[in-house]
């Protein structure tokens, strides 16, 4: 990277033994500097992020926006990209970046198509892409909200668009993810009750099959072949295990009121 244009990498981890080293790899030909912000990890991440030449901080874990904004708030350079652990840029990418963030009159802010994987296959239906994020931008133009899952960049900045890939190899197996629909319903269910929302069993139910309708037919998950199919039932149960567990709540507050 040029002297004029510095930019800095940031990344949250916990327990990414099995990422960290690919994720850092991938920006390592553009970044000037990598910040990672780790919550406690015992699998060995914050070494391989050390050996890797990264800046490892630890802390504790206050959701996923906050943390980021915590790790953005470290970052010294000119532009900032935000990646996860289990994300990867592509060598396209790479270029593009490089070559955006020297031209002046660029945007400040950045959205890339991410390709997410599932069960070992990229996805590019059902909903799943392109599935624009906005990961790099100009510091001081924008910060990370207040999220404790699903957080998002906020910006008042025009936004320009990116081309190529940023890799997202999500949901290795069935086992990861069912542990992140359970994660994710229980999140969503609580986070809708504390906004004063209540449900029925009825809802909870029609809620997965709209969600499997949607996704298997409606965004064309079917052309992903068995794994479009397996992608519609877990978005199907995440959708009903999220409602029925805010039933549940509901429940629970009426008998106490």
């Amino acid at each position: 990277m040029s002297n004029s244009v510095k930019l800095s990498v940031i990344i949250i981890t916990k327990n990414e033994v099995n990422n960290i080293a690919d994720c850092i790899n991938s920006v390592t030909p553009i970044a000037d500097e990598v910040i990672v912000f780790d919550s406690g990890s015992t699998d060995g991440t914050q070494d391989i992020c050390i050996h890797l030449g990264a800046t490892v901080l630890e802390t504790d874990w206050p959701g996923f926006g906050p943390q980021k904004n915590r790790a953005l708030s470290q970052a010294t350079g000119e532009w900032v990209l935000s990646i996860d652990a289990d994300e990867r840029v592509s060598p396209e990418l790479a270029a593009e970046i490089q070559n955006v963030i020297r031209q002046h009159s660029s945007p400040d802010v950045y959205s890339m198509p991410r390709l997410s994987s599932y069960c070992g296959q990229f996805m590019r239906h059902g909903g799943w892409y392109p599935d624009r994020v906005a990961r790099l931008f100009r510091r001081g133009s924008a910060q990370f909200s207040d999220d404790i899952v699903h957080e998002s960049l906020r910006t008042n900045s025009k936004i320009g668009k990116l081309r190529s890939h940023l890799l997202h190899l999500s949901y290795r197996s069935l086992d990861e993810v069912i542990e992140k629909v359970n994660l994710y319903s229980s999140i969503g269910a609580e986070k809708m009750a504390n906004n004063g929302r209540r449900t029925s069993l009825t809802t909870a139910l029609a809620k997965g099959f709209w969600a499997f309708i949607r996704t298997y037919i409606l965004k064309l998950g079917f052309l992903d072949g068995k794994r479009g199919l397996l992608l519609a039932i877990s978005n199907a149960e995440g959708t009903y295990y999220k409602y029925a567990k805010l039933w549940l709540l509901s429940e629970q507050s009426t008998r106490h009121d």
